[in-house]
């Protein structure tokens, strides 16, 4: 049966554009982040008896400003304080981790709560003046006092001076120790405690420029085994690496490739097939990789041609000329898998997004929009029309607003809750319970 989806919070951010969203290993949090530097971390509301459809809702539990902009005087370079990415470290006590990445530098945050403060000190009085040390005649022993309840974030580790180019992704191992991140021609494995040292585990840089014919474009380490990851290219190839194998993993162990089919040959094949995201499902035998018009399932056991290939937005293939000419056909749309890894979720333009039943193959495109956005308001699955006679629930391709795009998304990594950013407005999405 086809799920109805639900819309439960609707958030406008009059700073920024969105440009990650990530829910922690819970999925009690969800974390954004911005252009303009900032994590805005919201908390899934607790379930009351009263209030069991409230179950899906979030509400902002902590703000900061994670990365300022800085200029790199070596290069005459700009360093521009967006979050590339987000990822969540599971949670090991009371405080909650995360990384969080720009261009250039990864930091380490701490999320923790204080909801007491010691109070009745021996040198200085309550609004904190020191006291004269002769008037001090008893000694009192601090107590701990209630207080309103405090989120802080604060830096525990930073992790710079790594990348000469921009940051495309982060991945925290599943030894919960190190974690790697890539830039366009590199990939560095990091220990969460070590700073001032990483090890680089690809370089794909060519000793003349030159003879540049590809980028890194995604990374991510396995979820299970702690010495496999994946990186995808600009050519639409993904590379598997053991770090058992060698210490710089520049001889792949598996290399994942869908033959090209000559006849659809065009002047865009080699933009449209570069890939812009990859994600391991999370029982680790698939991966899925994100394409500009399609997203494919691959099988890490069968390298020659995905198990699955699902279309996004087909009826932009007549439409890539234009799409070139307003750099549209760069966009790098994110994907996602389902807590059970049942069904995936990418974006599209005009506020769309994709699902895909992998057990039932069939699809469904939703909108994001702040038109239907009432809370509790029930999404309507929408169409479009690709020529000929346009039934009236339609859109016509040519209608299609390519500004209003969505490039990143997530899904609850228990349940059917969905998280989307459409431009600088966040949407929540739950099913609907009978």
């Amino acid at each position: 049966e086809e799920i109805k989806w639900l819309l439960v919070l609707f958030q406008f951010y009059n700073s920024d554009i969105i440009s990650t969203v990530e829910f922690n290993y819970s999925g009690e949090l969800l974390a954004t982040g911005d252009k303009g530097g900032r994590v805005v971390i919201f908390q899934r509301e607790q379930e009351s008896k009263n209030r069991l459809l409230s179950r899906g809702e979030y509400n902002v539990y902590s703000t900061f400003q994670s990365h300022e902009p800085e200029f790199d005087y070596l290069k005459s370079l700009e360093i521009e304080e967006k979050i590339n990415k987000i990822r969540w470290l599971p949670q090991q006590n009371a405080a909650h981790f995360l990384l969080s990445a720009n261009d250039k530098t990864i930091k380490l945050w701490k999320i923790s709560e204080r909801d007491k403060r010691a109070e009745g000190y021996n040198l200085k009085d309550e609004d904190g003046r020191l006291r004269d040390p002769f008037r001090i005649t008893t000694l009192r022993v601090p107590v701990l006092m209630p207080m309103d309840l405090m989120v802080e974030a604060s830096p525990r580790r930073i992790f710079a001076n790594a990348h000469t180019y921009h940051i495309n992704s982060i991945s925290v191992n599943s030894d919960y120790e190190t974690y790697i991140s890539a830039d366009d021609l590199r990939i560095n494995l990091w220990h969460l405690e070590i700073t001032d040292r990483s090890f680089n585990i690809v370089d794909i840089k060519p000793a003349n420029m030159e003879e540049l014919t590809e980028v890194i474009t995604a990374a991510e380490c396995h979820p299970h085994q702690c010495n496999v990851f994946v990186y995808s290219s600009s050519k639409g190839t993904i590379r598997l690496c053991d770090m058992r194998a060698a210490a710089l993993c520049d001889r792949h162990s598996k290399f994942f490739e869908e033959p090209e089919d000559p006849s659809s040959r065009s002047f865009f094949s080699e933009i449209i097939s570069s890939i812009s995201d990859v994600k391991f499902s999370h029982s680790g035998r698939y991966m899925m990789t994100r394409d500009y018009l399609s997203v494919k399932v691959w099988d890490l056991n069968m390298e020659n041609r995905p198990v699955e290939t699902y279309q996004v937005h087909e009826y932009l293939r007549s439409k890539l000329c234009s799409l070139y000419e307003n750099d549209c056909i760069f966009d790098k749309f994110e994907c996602c898998w389902n807590g059970s890894d049942s069904a995936i979720m990418t974006g599209s333009y005009n506020n769309f997004f994709r699902m895909f039943d992998r057990n039932t193959r069939r699809d469904i495109t939703l909108e994001a929009s702040r038109e239907n956005s009432k809370p509790r308001a029930m999404l309507k699955p929408r169409k479009v029309c690709t020529g000929g006679k346009r039934k009236k629930d339609e859109i016509s391709v040519d209608s299609l607003d390519f500004n209003k795009k969505i490039l990143h998304t997530a899904w609850h990594p228990k349940e059917n809750v969905i998280a989307v950013a459409a431009t600088n407005n966040l949407y929540i999405f739950q099913d609907k319970i009978n």
